[in-house]
């Protein structure tokens, strides 16, 4: 299980704008095979940063995701609202917790 975050740094007048694509492409990126689990996260400080959490099944998945249209044409819809470049971390579970979902 790969888990990924992706944190963005939004112009603050354009979060709206953010959360509605989001809210309009949330449910096809979750139906992507190989995606358990998709939330988005709103910085409790920053309300102009949002990260998103997902659960991949590997990696090859994910890079599948990443090359499909689906991803291409709301990635090209959410880059200009961007105010700084997001920061995009793939993990993976090690020991006792990585069994768990």
């Amino acid at each position: 299980m790969l888990l990924r975050t992706v944190r963005m740094t939004f112009a603050p007048d354009r979060v709206a704008d953010f959360l509605d694509l989001f809210a309009e492409a949330r449910d096809r990126i979750a139906a992507a095979p190989g995606c358990h689990h998709l939330e988005l996260w709103q910085d409790a400080r920053f309300v102009n940063v949002l990260t998103t959490f997902s659960h991949w099944d590997s990696a090859d998945a994910l890079e599948a995701y990443r090359q499909s249209a689906l991803f291409r044409e709301t990635w090209a819809r959410t880059t200009p609202l961007f105010a700084a470049a997001p920061v995009a971390h793939s993990q993976v579970r090690v020991g006792a917790e990585a069994g768990k979902t």
